[in-house]
């Protein structure tokens, strides 16, 4: 009688050679990510970047995390994962330079339970071009192989993003004062919000994901349009005037973000009709049977980032936005209150 055959890791469903591949694949993908600062590659235990004290002599370091929701289900359900690393990073910088930081390097973390290398590259390919387009390193992340704990093809995505930003130099909503004026930067979509309840709507009307829109795209991959990356357009911004507040519009809507940098002696008014809303948005209103209010806390229906500056600085931060290619506007304004986002029609 033979004895029973040795079990290996691979047998439990982990397999070491398909992550050390995957190391391989993305190493040419974070070299083009990289920025001064940064020191050795993808591999090693830790990832390594120095801080240039000349630039920032009193530096602040700010950190974010996030992921992209359950709009990853959506694109694992439509096998298009080329884009959805653009998202992980855009919802982590976004949030780091709303502070005036300049995000400097990324990390992601990428579960699965059985590795596929082709979804994968796809995957941190995305991760990489968001990266780039954000000027921060890919610095490191993690790949972690669990059976058992995923359904076959499932994976889950976290990001981590680290930025710099001179102590007096900080964007904290503090010197935000009544006359002041908030502009509307354009979001490109849904962004990486609301999108439980953008599937339950597309489950309303199944066909609807499948119909062409906007073109040669079908509503189920126009609603995977990457998120909006802010951080060039608002680091120039941020270097020619005197920004007061930095709001990006994600989970609760322009009320419940904007809020976030008031503040307690002030109030923002906000004219919805002071920009176009996509019509993606109109679409999942009147599917949904959705109320405004509702929209409006859940959705960032056009708006993905929001503006706080003097009036005298509106006609050349336009000028600036403009020219980094966003679609910018004045949406509102700032009066005397008590911390609360107020939206007219």
């Amino acid at each position: 009688m033979s004895p029973d055959p040795s079990l290996t890791y691979k047998d439990a469903g982990v397999d070491i050679d398909a992550g050390d591949a995957l190391v391989e694949r993305i190493k040419p993908l974070a070299r083009r990510t990289a920025r001064p600062g940064l020191l050795g590659g993808i591999g090693g235990f830790g990832g390594l970047f120095e801080i240039d004290t000349g630039r920032f002599p009193r530096p602040v370091l700010v950190a974010g995390t996030d992921g992209v929701g359950t709009k990853l289900r959506l694109a694992l359900d439509l096998g298009k994962l080329d884009t959805i690393g653009i998202d992980l990073v855009a919802m982590c910088v976004n949030d780091v330079v709303v502070q005036g930081a300049e995000p400097l390097f990324f990390l992601d973390y990428y579960a699965t339970g059985q590795l596929s290398l082709d979804q994968a590259e796809a995957v941190i390919r995305g991760i990489a071009a968001g990266c780039e387009q954000s000027g921060c390193a890919l610095l490191g992340g993690e790949t972690a192989e669990m059976p058992g704990m995923y359904a076959p093809g499932d994976i889950d995505l976290a990001g981590f993003a680290v930025g710099i930003v001179n102590r007096d130099r900080i964007i904290d909503g503090s010197r935000i004062a009544p006359g002041d004026v908030v502009l509307g930067l354009a979001s490109s979509g849904p962004h990486s919000n609301g999108y439980s309840l953008v599937r339950r709507i597309l489950a309303l009307d199944p066909a609807a994901a499948g119909r062409p829109w906007e073109g040669s795209t079908s509503l189920a991959q126009h609603l995977l349009t990457p998120t909006r990356l802010y951080v060039r357009s608002l680091l120039k911004l941020i270097a020619a005037c005197e920004v007061r507040g930095l709001a990006h519009i994600t989970g609760g809507g322009l009320p419940g973000n904007l809020a976030r940098v008031l503040p307690a002696s002030v109030d923002a008014r906000i004219r919805s009709s002071s920009w176009r809303r996509p019509a993606v948005f109109d679409w999942l209103q009147k599917t949904g049977r959705i109320a405004d209010a509702e929209m409006l806390r859940t959705f960032n229906c056009g708006i993905g980032m929001t503006v706080v500056l003097a009036s005298a600085d509106v006609e050349l931060a336009l000028a600036l936005l403009g020219d980094a290619g966003e679609t910018a506007q004045v949406i509102g304004s700032i009066e005397p209150g008590t911390g609360q986002v107020r939206i007219d029609p």
